[in-house]
C-alpha cells in the first residue's frame, strides 16, 4: 500500500516546525521551560495559579514530564511549589522573585529574533501562513469528526 505523499510531507513539515528553535544554547530556559513559565506568568497576571496537571494539558505533554521540568526548575531556584491550603495533595507552581527578570531577559532576545524573521520573511507572508494553517487545521478537525461519526454508525 502506498502512503499519500501529502501525508509524508505534512508529517515532515510538522516535525521541522516543532524543531525550530527561538532560543540559543546560551539561553537559560529551554523552549518547554519558557512556555511553562509563560503559562504561569499569564495566569498569575489574572490572579490565578496553576497546578502541574493543568500545565501538562496546556503544554500538551504528560504530567510526568511537567513534574520533571518543575523539579528541575525548582532545583535551579526558578519556580517553587505552593501547597493548596485545603488539599495538601495539590501544589501550585509559582515563580520565584528573581525569575520574572530572567524570563523577561530571554523574552527580549526571543522577540528580537522574531522581529528579524518577520523583517526578512515579511509580516504579510507570516500572517498568511498562520491564516492558512488555521483553515487547514479546522478542515482536519471537521473531517476527523465526520469520519468518527461515520465509523460510529
Amino acid at each position: 500500500m502506498e502512503i499519500n505523499p501529502h501525508v509524508i510531507k505534512l508529517l515532515q513539515t510538522i516535525k521541522e516546525m516543532e524543531n525550530l528553535e527561538f532560543f540559543s544554547e546560551n539561553d537559560v530556559l529551554s523552549k518547554t521551560e519558557f512556555r511553562l513559565l509563560q503559562e504561569v506568568i499569564v495566569e498569575g497576571e489574572k490572579g490565578n495559579m496553576l497546578i502541574s496537571a493543568e500545565l501538562a494539558r496546556r503544554l500538551r505533554i504528560t504530567r510526568s514530564a511537567v513534574s520533571q521540568i518543575v523539579c528541575k526548575l525548582e532545583a535551579r531556584g526558578i519556580v517553587k511549589r505552593i501547597p493548596d491550603e485545603v488539599d495538601r495533595k495539590i501544589a501550585y507552581v509559582q515563580l520565584t522573585d528573581e525569575t520574572l527578570a530572567l524570563f523577561n531577559q530571554q523574552l527580549v532576545r526571543v522577540n528580537k529574533f522574531m522581529e528579524r524573521v518577520v523583517k526578512e520573511y515579511g509580516e504579510d507572508r507570516i500572517a498568511e501562513l498562520i491564516r492558512s494553517y488555521d483553515e487547514f487545521a479546522a478542515v482536519m478537525k471537521r473531517l476527523q469528526g465526520e469520519m468518527k461519526d461515520e465509523q460510529g454508525k
